[in-house]
Formats: structure tokens, C-alpha cells, sequence
């Protein structure tokens, strides 16, 4: 009878010590993911924006906050392919559906070297919320672009006051390609647009004052690209440019004429 005791008890021990192994066994995965900031050239002589915080949302409704670089970022220093790392973490869940931008009140434009406040309404205060529903693997580090459009983004309201409407597309670098070139004259205003002869979908950019352009975050396909300068110079058509992912295709010099 104590014999069977005695084993019973065992039994019991060896279950504890059983489920301690399998708890300790299960440990959390673990993603790297960054969160880095570009933007388009733009007709401004800067345009700062306040950044406060990234949050990412997981498909599950749970939310993480990133270690974020926090201050004040002249959007046109990263345009042409320039980008800053703004948040990064090590992330314990596998699906992300939405990144929110978190903006602060310090926001300007300057225009003809004169400063102007950009009033924020208060549903972006609150944090810009971007889709991107992401399935991420172990082992690889996710990187996802925002592309801050600089232009679209400020709104005149007349009596020298603007208001920042912030328009960000999220670019996943390693499933996109791109289109870069440079025209002359340099310095010529231009802006450049490239339509998915498929989809039909646009993207643009403007010239910078080197005369270089570059369209980033470009599904793979085939492409026609139209370069509109300011008169009297003309438009130049570039068609069936072909992208492919993870690639830049050079459309070398254009010649304005």
C-alpha cells in the first residue's frame, strides 16, 4: 500500500517537473522591425515635422510602442532616396496590421525664407494610422518606408496660414523597385509621374534642384513615365519602363527641350 503511495507521489512530481520543462520551453518569437521616414522633393524651403512616438497595432487588436528617435525632422532633407531610421524594436507578434504615427504640435513651413506654423486638426494629433498588414518570419528584419509627399501634404488657407494634412504612403522596400533619372537643364522645375500601364496607378515626385528624380515603393510591372517641366519647355514621355522588385531602373539623362 505505501509502495503505491510512494508511486503515486512520484507520478505527481515527475508531472510538475514535466509541465515546468514545457512552460519554460515556450518561449516568445521574436521580429525585428524598423520604421524609417523619406520624402518627396517639394516647392518649400522646409517643411518640419514634429515626431512624438510610432505605434504598431498586431491583427489582434494589441498595440506596441516603439523605441522612437523623438524631434523635430526637415522632411526635405531625405528626399531623392535620403531616409532617417525614426523607430525600431523587437516585436513578439507575428502580423502587424497598422502603424500610427504620432505627431507633435512644433510643426512649421518656411516659405521665401519666412516661418509659418502648421496647424495640425485634431484627428492627426491623435496619431496618423497606417495600414500595412504585414506577416512577419523570424530572422529577417522588416523595414517599412514612409513616404511623407511634402507637397500634398501643406495646405494654404490664405492670410499666410497653413495646415499640415499629412500624406504618408507606406513602402515596403524589399517587395518594390524603383524608377531614378536626372534631366537637363538642371535646375528646371519638373514633376515626374510613372502609371502602371496595368493598374493604371500613379506615382510621382518633383526634380530636385541637381535635376535628379527617383520614384520609390513601385509594385514590379511595366510603366510609363511622363516628365512635365515648367513652360516653355516641353513634356518627355518615357513608356514601357519595366520595374522589378528590389531593383532601380536608370532612365539615365532626359534632354528638355
Amino acid at each position: 500500500m505505501k509502495m503505491k503511495k510512494m508511486k503515486i507521489i512520484l507520478s505527481f512530481i515527475m508531472l510538475g517537473f514535466l509541465m515546468i520543462s514545457c512552460n519554460n520551453d515556450d518561449t516568445k518569437s521574436s521580429y525585428p522591425y524598423a520604421v524609417r521616414m523619406t520624402d518627396a522633393p517639394a516647392s518649400y524651403d522646409e517643411v518640419n515635422v514634429d515626431i512624438q512616438g510610432v505605434e504598431i497595432t498586431g491583427d489582434a487588436g494589441q498595440t506596441v510602442t516603439l523605441n522612437t528617435n523623438e524631434g523635430i525632422y526637415n522632411l526635405l532633407d531625405f528626399a531623392n532616396g535620403v531616409n532617417t531610421l525614426i523607430a525600431t524594436d523587437s516585436l513578439e507578434i507575428s502580423k502587424v496590421e497598422q502603424i500610427r504615427l504620432i505627431l507633435g504640435t512644433n510643426n512649421t513651413v518656411v516659405v521665401n525664407n519666412v516661418s509659418y506654423p502648421l496647424s495640425t486638426p485634431s484627428a492627426d494629433q491623435s496619431g496618423l494610422k497606417l495600414q500595412v498588414h504585414q506577416t512577419l518570419e523570424k530572422g529577417i528584419l522588416y523595414t517599412v518606408l514612409l513616404d511623407f509627399d511634402a507637397n500634398k501634404s501643406i495646405v494654404s488657407t490664405g492670410n499666410g496660414t497653413y495646415k499640415l494634412k499629412p500624406v504618408i504612403r507606406t513602402i515596403e522596400t524589399a517587395i518594390s523597385g524603383s524608377i531614378k533619372g536626372t534631366i537637363t537643364p538642371a535646375g528646371s522645375l519638373a514633376v515626374v509621374t510613372a502609371v502602371d500601364a496595368l493598374t493604371n496607378l500613379s506615382y510621382s515626385t518633383n526634380v530636385n534642384t541637381s535635376g535628379e528624380f527617383l520614384i520609390m515603393g513601385l509594385p514590379s510591372g511595366t510603366y510609363n513615365v511622363t516628365i512635365t517641366p515648367v513652360l516653355p519647355l516641353l513634356p518627355v514621355i518615357k513608356s514601357t519602363i519595366v520595374v522589378t522588385t528590389g531593383n532601380t531602373t536608370d532612365l539615365g539623362t532626359i534632354i528638355l527641350q
